[in-house]
């Protein structure tokens, strides 16, 4: 099962005017606010507790064809207490925030602590965390999207659904989703954190029918949700890649370019010939690879699902300790380099600290092939001999408690210069696929398979056309194993996932994948086309 990579849209929150999004709250009044949960917490007999008020904003606007489908704004704000007392957890949150309610909630985090702790046969261990007084993190960036006149967006994604339906479209979905999340920690441990997270991500898909076979064929967005503000969405041409099969933008995107040249793909796409089922040398873009990645890469190495704690929704881990304290458990090939990261500029899970207090920071997860390290949060990282923590904590909102949640988990470019160009001039049977389509990966994220939403056949060096129904089948160690070639640092690009679900109660989070240009070689690829026309 895939079912950890959401493709529904969560709504949470209250409706609220943008004039009333943009109004800040006073940090003085966060700091009192946090001292009053904090001193309750204490009174009753926490020995630690921390407290996350929160402010999520969130504003989605769709559009189908010539038409505004939804315009919405939503605000949900709180505040959640986390203790330890008996030397177990627990949690409260409320909505209501005056003294009285904060104290209230305190009080019942401490009672849920000290009644768990009945049940619990070992205490809570804690990596040391040392407080940071006063201090204050931005996303960087340069056009806060929620500033920007709705109808400006809209008029936008209507001229991309227009230049699509121009080129030849049947039908087009555009939406763009944009979250600002204003996050205020505070701990016993003597940090005031303030955090002004902001992401963005456009998406849409397009239609094309065949009126004479009945079939039809369709095209996702090409781009990646980001850390970014509305810039993203400015395309710069000084950072635009060409060259290559498609106009490449590192940093920026193009909407309209984007959703006119998938309109014209598709007349290929309905023309293209099934693929003929066998192995293949495949060339994975990062629009595709960065899917692959999540799945193969992130989700088994979070310490977790390693240890059996999360266990229900999406499966554990085939990456047992075992494995990690072999130090030679070969995940990959020699030039297969996975790290976590917590600070990458532009990526969804770029942070300056966790929702535990602890500043981020990047690691490696795989080295030269080796499996070397997890993703831990503090009252994991004992277990691995670490004497901190990694900064993996999470929550989706101010009444969900955090825990640990998967870092930007990239694979690092090749360090030879390298393009996408030379790795098709060099396969003799191969394909190359774009774009994240149907998965499906086992409960311990070790059997798999995925397919793309553009796929091109490659014949002794070149591109012979499009194919359609390929999706590539292996398992983890097999297919990361069979990695030989990856462009270098001028192709790295991020891919990532806008609503990530995990846990029970599910939460979701943000998280992008960075990669390069990717070759494998001989992978079994099925052809999964059942459609006549």
């Amino acid at each position: 099962m895939g079912a950890a990579l959401m493709q529904s849209v969560p709504v949470m929150g209250s409706p609220i005017s943008i004039e009333e999004a943009l109004q800040p709250v006073d940090v003085a009044v966060k700091k009192r606010l946090a001292d009053v949960a904090l001193n309750a917490a204490r009174s009753k007999g926490a020995t630690y507790a921390d407290v996350r008020l929160g402010r999520y904003l969130n504003q989605s606007i769709s559009t189908r064809e010539n038409r505004v489908q939804n315009i919405a704004n939503t605000e949900s704000y709180g505040m959640g207490i986390r203790v330890i007392s008996n030397g177990c957890w627990g949690f409260a949150a409320t909505d209501k925030l005056d003294n009285d309610s904060i104290a209230r909630a305190a009080e019942l985090a401490v009672a849920i602590a000290k009644e768990n702790s009945r049940l619990q046969s070992e205490p809570v261990k804690l990596a040391p965390q040392k407080g940071y007084g006063e201090v204050s993190w931005k996303t960087p960036i340069e056009k806060n999207a929620f500033e920007v006149p709705v109808k400006d967006k809209v008029d936008l994604l209507l001229a991309a659904n227009n230049a699509a339906l121009q080129a030849g479209a049947s039908f087009i979905n555009n939406n763009l989703f944009m979250v600002n999340e204003q996050k205020y920690f505070a701990s016993t441990d003597g940090s005031y954190i303030e955090q002004d997270i902001h992401r963005i991500w456009p998406t849409f898909t397009v239609t094309k029918t065949d009126a004479k076979s009945g079939g039809y064929e369709t095209r996702n967005a090409l781009s990646a949700p980001v850390g970014m503000g509305y810039e993203y969405l400015i395309p710069d041409n000084k950072e635009k890649i060409t060259g290559g099969l498609f106009p490449i933008y590192k940093k920026r995107y193009d909407l309209l370019e984007d959703a006119r040249l998938a309109a014209t793909q598709l007349d290929e796409k309905l023309k293209a010939k099934p693929v003929e089922p066998g192995k293949y040398d495949l060339i994975l873009d990062p629009t595709n690879l960065f899917l692959t990645i999540h799945e193969s890469v992130g989700h088994p190495t979070e310490l977790d699902r390693v240890l059996g704690y999360e266990a229900n929704f999406a499966g554990t881990s085939f990456l047992t300790l075992d494995k990690w304290e072999s130090k030679k458990f070969n995940f990959g090939s020699k030039i297969v380099n996975f790290t976590g990261d917590k600070t990458q500029p532009g990526s969804l899970g770029a942070v300056g600290y966790d929702d535990e207090g602890v500043k981020t920071g990047k690691w490696d997860i795989v080295k030269d092939g080796i499996l070397v390290n997890y993703q831990t949060i503090r009252d994991q990282a004992h277990i691995i001999g670490l004497d901190a923590s990694q900064g993996c904590c999470y929550a989706d909102s101010w009444d969900s408690v955090q825990f640990q949640r998967m870092p930007n988990v990239s694979l690092q470019p090749g360090k030879a210069s390298l393009k996408p160009a030379e790795i098709i001039k060099n396969t003799e049977k191969g394909l190359y696929m774009f774009g994240r389509n149907s998965y499906s990966i086992d409960q311990q994220r070790y059997n798999f398979q995925f397919s793309s939403q553009l796929c091109y056949e490659i014949r002794d060096g070149k591109i012979a056309g499009m194919v359609k129904g390929a999706a590539y089948q292996a398992n983890t160690q097999e297919f990361w194993n069979s990695c030989s070639a990856i462009c270098d640092e001028n192709d790295f690009r991020l891919g990532g996932s806008f609503f990530d679900g995990k846990g029970q109660p599910q939460q979701v989070s943000a998280v992008s994948h960075g990669c390069a240009t990717t070759k494998f070689d001989k992978v079994n690829v099925i052809n999964t086309n059942r459609r006549i026309g």
